[in-house]
Parts: structure tokens; C-alpha cells; sequence
């Protein structure tokens, strides 16, 4: 007898995930810290710690893994293409984003965000388990690579030396890691042309951490200068912070793609151009 599958979308609600929990094509991830794991989580998920989404070279320490690192994801996962796979964290979806910007690259589409993460969960007083989950074993498919939705150095350098106004670039660490009075790298400042906008500007901390509304979210971008027509490229510090923006670009259905490396790579090359202050209203 054939499983009839899941089809949930990209941003899912408590209450939509709730009625499915025990459905055997779900794959519950939780990013959160290990240890709000081990008091409580949602039933059938599985602790996933942030060090499998990253990988470090150089300076850069938040760069895609290899694909052996991939492998071993995709199996402690144990994940296949009918799988739907919705993920959550404590913190308000950036290490949530990551992954799922992660399976994108890997050519897994049934994946969704839970909205608001474990705080939401708790303030609907829906059941947790304090029980860990071991998945059962799988035979995955060897790892194939679709990286669309990644830019690396050298294309990013390219853009905006020579085709500055081809796309829009969000810059959503702290408004001091912007403008450069706060260094997390040898040199501080921004992308040339970058629109900034914080990423816990995107979710409500007076609403247990689920987004905020997304024409509210697209005001607030449009605000900033950034042009929804051009395709659009997010980073932070170490695409932790910008996994949420990513999430939100494909939210309102834009050709997004996330720099991993990130300002822990651009911020400490030499012949990187960057500008500090202010963007120009």
C-alpha cells in the first residue's frame, strides 16, 4: 500500500504541521541548542547540531561542506526525495534557513520552515518530548549538487566590479557590522551597493519569533532600496543570519542566492572592494 505524501509549504504553521507529526514521510529537524533539545522538542524530531551545515577554509568559516560532509548530512537525515522535511530552531530560523538552503542544494524541494521555531510550539501548548529521536537507516542516493542557489567569491567579485547594477545584494548582519564600527573580519564595512536590513528585523520577538507579515517584511525592504525585480544575493557573517533571508527571498518567489562565504571571506580578502558608513538614502 502505497503512503499517500505530504505537500506542505515553504513557511508552515503549528497548527498545519500538528495534524501530520506521526506521518511516515515526515522528517522533523530541530537546530535549536542541544540542550532546549534534551528538555523539550516536537515529537519526532531529530537534534541536528549547526557544525553539519558549515564548513571552514581559510577565514571563511561558513562555507558549504564537501560532498562527503553532504553524504553523511543526507544519511543522518535519512532523508529521500518523498520525504518532507519541515525544520525549526530556537532562535528565530537562521540556522533553520541554513539547512534548508542546504537541501535546496541538494536537490531536495519538500522542505519547509515551522514558523516561530519551538517558541511558538510552546506558547500554543502543543506536546513536546523530551525523548531523543534516532531515524531509521536509509539507503540514500549518492549527493548531486544544484547550485543555483549559491554564488561563491570570484562570480560575486565579478558582479560587482563590472555589472554593479544587475542585482540586488541584502546585507542582513547588525547595522555596526554594516557600516564597519564593528569588525568580525580584517576589514569592516559592506558590499558596494548592499541594502541593509537586519535579520531579527524579519521576525517578531513580541509573537514568539514567527515572521513578521510579508507585505510588512516587503515594506520594509522596499524601504531600504532593494529592487524585488533583479535576482538577489544575501550574506551575513557566515550565511547563518542570511539562512532566514534566504528563506524569505523564495517566500516572495525571487532568483535568490546566498554568498557562504560571506563577509568571513570578503571582509578578509585584500582586493575586496568594500565601502563603510551608512547607506545613501
Amino acid at each position: 500500500m502505497s503512503l499517500s505524501p505530504l505537500d506542505l509549504p515553504l513557511l508552515v504553521d503549528a497548527e498545519q504541521l500538528l495534524p501530520v507529526l506521526d506521518h511516515p514521510l515526515l522528517r522533523l529537524v530541530d537546530l535549536g541548542r542541544p540542550q532546549v533539545y534534551a528538555q523539550m522538542h516536537v515529537p519526532n524530531a531529530v537534534s541536528l547540531p549547526a557544525a553539519a551545515l558549515v564548513r571552514q577554509e581559510g577565514y571563511a568559516s561558513g562555507l558549504l561542506p564537501e560532498l562527503e560532509q553532504l553524504q553523511q548530512l543526507l544519511q543522518r537525515l535519512s532523508i529521500t526525495p518523498q520525504h518532507q522535511v519541515v525544520v525549526y530552531d530556537d532562535e528565530g530560523g537562521g540556522w533553520a534557513g541554513r539547512l534548508i538552503w542546504t537541501l535546496h542544494v541538494m536537490g531536495f524541494t519538500k522542505v519547509s520552515l515551522l514558523n516561530g521555531g519551538i517558541h511558538d510550539w510552546l506558547a500554543k501548548g502543543l506536546p513536546v518530548s523530551s525523548e531523543p529521536v534516532v531515524l531509521p537507516a536509509l539507503n540514500a542516493a549518492a549527493v548531486s549538487l544544484n547550485l543555483d542557489n549559491r554564488i561563491t567569491l570570484e562570480p560575486l567579485k565579478t558582479i560587482v566590479r563590472e555589472q554593479p547594477s544587475s542585482h540586488s545584494i541584502w546585507d542582513c548582519r547588525s547595522f555596526e557590522e554594516y557600516t564597519g564600527a564593528r569588525l568580525a573580519a580584517r576589514r569592516g564595512g559592506h558590499l558596494p551597493a548592499a541594502i541593509h536590513l537586519a535579520w531579527d528585523s524579519l521576525f517578531d520577538r513580541n509573537d514568539h519569533l514567527r515572521l513578521k507579515p510579508l507585505p510588512m517584511i516587503h515594506h520594509l525592504l522596499a524601504a531600504r532600496g532593494l529592487d524585488f525585480d533583479k535576482p538577489l544575493i544575501v550574506y551575513c557573517q557566515s550565511h547563518h543570519r542570511s539562512g532566514l533571508a534566504y528563506v524569505v527571498a523564495r517566500l516572495f518567489n525571487l532568483e535568490v542566492r546566498a554568498y557562504d562565504g560571506a563577509w568571513s571571506e570578503w571582509g578578509n580578502q585584500s582586493d575586496t572592494p568594500i565601502v563603510t558608513g551608512e547607506q545613501p538614502c
